[in-house]
């Protein structure tokens, strides 16, 4: 299998999509050419798409007493750049005569110590045996070692490891498709903030299920409390609408100032609408304060004196 196939397999399209509105670029008039830069941009945006899940499916969430748990496996941090993923492209453990090797979140990739085994058609073949998949398997057999295919990292199943305790971590479960055995593997990432360690243990379940742990920071969750801390649902909703009217503002803006030739402020779209917005705000509040006022004068005249008889039997007496 050659290189345009390793990563996604329709990366092919991707590359021809990308290159011909690269090519039309070049052609453009200069007034129109950087407007056509912010279309390709956007482009080159859906043709990373793919790559970029890569991360959105190691990530979960989970509610547990009005505390919301969210874990981003792959998320990188300053001490570790690529997230839970290891630097040398694979995690490695062997036990006995078995042999483990795995990738979290992403294939593996193997710069040396690269795994020879025998049936490794599923992952790489002969001569890139253990790049195209997220975890392998080699078992002595015959005092030869024999792959076992976990297949690839979009089989990945995401749960905490206590659901009582989810300060503790999760599992990352990775189940193989298409090859002749049912294999799966577990890996407990559990929560150290301080280290990372790979465990040397191996747990094997059943014929073909294998589970191991892995310390790592990134199996921290990031809290958000619903109990007034974090932004909450009113701050979120802002926080879209103002996008939104942003990404509407410049988008208008350059399709008016490029396409349509308008410049000047006259390129921001609906500028009449957005002149008169101070003094439209005013006079609604304005109203309101008017209706307020009127409510409390209505209010305070409906109420009238009451007559205390025994004040005027009083004053009658004193006489």
């Amino acid at each position: 299998m050659d290189d345009a196939s390793f990563d996604l397999p329709n990366r092919s399209s991707y590359k021809l999509f990308c290159a011909r509105d690269l090519h039309m670029v070049a052609d453009m008039p200069p007034a129109g050419r950087i407007a056509a830069r912010v279309l390709v941009s956007c482009l080159l945006l859906l043709c990373l798409e793919p790559l970029l899940a890569v991360g959105r499916r190691c990530e979960f969430s989970a509610t547990y007493r009005n505390n919301l748990y969210n874990y981003s496996l792959a998320a990188p941090s300053q001490k570790y750049p690529h997230g839970v993923m290891s630097e040398d492209g694979f995690y490695k453990i062997a036990v006995n005569e078995t042999m483990l090797w795995y990738q979290l979140c992403d294939q593996m990739i193997f710069n040396h110590d690269q795994p020879r085994c025998l049936n490794c058609q599923d992952c790489g073949g002969p001569s890139r045996c253990g790049m195209q998949c997220s975890a392998l398997i080699a078992n002595d057999i015959g005092g030869y070692h024999v792959c076992t295919t976990i297949w690839q990292a979009s089989n990945l199943h995401i749960s905490l490891i206590e659901k009582d305790n989810p300060q503790k971590g999760v599992i990352v479960k990775m189940i193989s498709s298409g090859s002749k055995e049912n294999c799966s593997l577990s890996v407990s990432v559990i929560c150290d903030s301080n280290k990372v360690q790979v465990s040397n243990s191996l747990t094997i379940i059943g014929d073909c299920d294998y589970a191991t742990e892995l310390r790592h920071p990134s199996g921290c969750a990031r809290i958000i409390s619903a109990n007034g801390k974090g932004w909450g649902w009113f701050w979120t909703l802002m926080t879209i609408i103002i996008c939104l009217l942003g990404g509407y503002l410049v988008v208008g803006t350059i399709y008016r100032y490029f396409f349509l030739g308008i410049h000047g402020a006259q390129a921001i779209p609906n500028l009449e609408f957005w002149l008169s917005l101070p003094q439209r705000t005013r006079t609604m509040l304005g109203s309101l304060v008017r209706r307020l006022q009127g409510y409390s004068r209505r209010t305070r005249g409906s109420y009238t004196p009451v007559r205390d008889d025994r004040d005027s039997n009083a004053r009658a007496s004193s006489y």
